[in-house]
This record gives structure tokens, C-alpha cells and sequence, in this order.
């Protein structure tokens, strides 16, 4: 079982681990006499007390009726199913192809008002060309050694679902790293085709899209991983092994922060302009 990156996800497993720990004491059990009660070996019990093993359903009515604690058996288990749905390995996300991937983020795209979305690597999906689309997706299948390479309908499907930017009712706040504008993810020509769409997408009156400078001094944020934040509800970190989804409330908020300081920094309309079309001229 992998180690979660992520605090929050492995908070809230410790959570789940520690108050199951606790009725085992409370009923006066050792960790031998709570196996034999539950019908599995002991060292099941020390992974699942060490939050090293996440409980199934099945596995927390069984220690909650060793212990006499039926009563907590169903806010158990609610907690333990929200602690390891945030964290999803991407191997699993991935498995029904690239463009499925696309696809299962479009409910949560439709009930959010505001996106916030800072990059320091990548440009947002949502303001990615096909061409750019189409090159980080086929990246990301050769990384993963797919066994099908959906990357091209992948990235018709990436474009399909950033046309929410032209709806009305939703706010889009976009900031990304200037060094995002010379990662040449893909050739010459699709580069260029990405960075000129990004000179008018300021233009689009719900997006509000920022540049961080290379030569910002003192600044107030280093360079962040990769994230995004669905109105305060949810935030969605991507990292090489998984995608995280954080959504503890205290959490958000530091996230939230993190992105009003790093928006703070940023530039905005002719200075942002000027640094992509200073990106465009290295191109040729």
C-alpha cells in the first residue's frame, strides 16, 4: 500500500485508525483477542490500527460488534470511504483510457461557480489548444505505458468540456508560472497555436488569467505543485502518482491562501500579453 502524500488523506485514514484503536481499549481487548472476536490474523489488526490498511466496510461492523460499539459502525465507515476516496492513484483513473478520464470531471465542472487554478507547470486544461491538448495527454499515456493511446480524442474531449468557459454564471480564475510559457510540451507550431490562444483568452469576460514573472522579486509564494479549487468545497492536487482531492475544510482554506498570495504576484492584460508574445518570438 502506497504512503498517502497527501496530509489530509492520510489524516484522515489516522482518524479512522485511531478511533478504532481506542473501542479496542476501551473494551479491554488486546490485539490478538480483537483478531480472534473478528475472525482474520492479528497483523490485520495492527495494519488497519498503524493506518497502514484502509478498513472495508465489512472489517469496521465486525470490530464495532467485538467491541459492543455498534452504534458507531455507520459514521465509521462513512469516514473511512471519504478518507480513501482522496486519494485515487492514477493507474486506476487511467485504466479505462485517457478520454474516460475527461469525461468523469464534467459533474464536478457543472456544479461549480468559481475556479480557481494555479499552474506551475502546465497551461490550464481548461484553456488548452487541441494541438497542446493532445501533446501532454500522449505523454502521459506513453509515461503510463497505456496499453491504448486515446490521447487525440482525449484532447477533443479536454476542448469539449473547457467550452464551460463560455457559459454564463461561472468565474474562472486562472494563474500560471511565466516559465509555463516556455515548456515546450509540444512541436513549434502547436506551441505557438497555444500561446496565441492565450493572448485572447483574457478577452473571454468570465476568465481572469495572470502571469507570474521569472524575475518576481521577494516573493511571497515559491512555485507550488499543480492545483485547483472548486469553489470552497473541494481542492484537487495532481501529482506523478495520483491525484488528490482535499477536502477538509482547514485545508481549502490554506490552498486558498496559497493562491491570493500567488495571484498577488501575478500580472495581468498588457504586461501578461507582452511576456507570451516574448515566449512566442523564442518559438522562431
Amino acid at each position: 500500500m502506497p504512503t498517502f502524500p497527501s496530509s489530509s488523506a492520510q489524516a484522515a485514514r489516522e482518524a479512522v485508525a485511531r478511533r478504532l484503536r481506542d473501542l479496542r481499549k476501551e473494551a479491554g481487548l488486546t490485539v490478538v483477542e480483537l483478531a480472534d472476536r473478528c475472525g482474520w490474523h492479528h497483523s490485520k489488526t495492527s495494519r488497519i490500527e498503524n493506518a497502514l490498511t484502509g478498513p472495508t466496510a465489512k472489517d469496521i461492523r465486525r470490530w464495532c460488534a467485538a467491541t459492543d460499539a455498534e452504534d458507531q459502525a455507520q459514521d465509521l465507515i462513512v469516514q473511512s470511504v471519504n478518507a480513501e476516496s482522496m486519494y485515487k492513484e492514477w493507474r486506476h483513473q487511467v485504466r479505462r483510457g485517457l478520454t474516460e478520464l475527461q469525461s468523469g470531471t464534467a459533474q464536478l465542472f457543472r456544479s461549480t461557480e468559481l475556479f480557481r487554478v494555479y499552474s506551475s507547470t502546465l497551461v490550464p486544461g481548461l484553456l488548452q489548444t487541441e494541438g497542446y491538448a493532445a501533446s501532454v495527454l500522449s505523454t502521459a499515456a506513453r509515461f503510463r505505458e497505456l496499453p491504448i493511446d486515446d490521447s487525440a480524442e482525449a484532447a477533443r474531449a479536454r476542448v469539449d468540456r473547457s467550452r464551460i468557459i463560455h457559459e454564463p454564471g461561472r468565474r474562472f480564475l486562472l494563474l500560471v508560472e511565466e516559465a509555463v510559457l516556455y515548456c515546450q510540451i509540444a512541436d513549434a507550431d502547436d506551441m505557438a497555436a497555444q500561446l496565441g490562444y492565450l493572448l485572447t483568452a483574457g478577452a473571454v469576460p468570465a476568465v481572469s488569467l495572470g502571469i507570474i514573472p521569472a524575475a518576481t522579486r521577494l516573493r511571497t509564494q515559491w512555485p507550488r505543485e499543480t492545483f485547483h479549487v472548486y469553489d470552497d468545497r473541494l481542492v484537487s492536487v495532481e501529482l506523478v502518482s495520483a491525484r488528490v482531492r482535499i477536502n477538509q475544510p482547514s485545508e481549502i482554506a490554506l490552498y486558498v491562501k496559497a493562491f491570493e498570495e500567488l495571484r498577488g504576484m501575478a500580472v495581468y492584460g498588457g504586461e501578461a500579453r507582452a511576456l507570451i508574445l516574448r515566449a512566442i518570438e523564442t518559438l522562431h
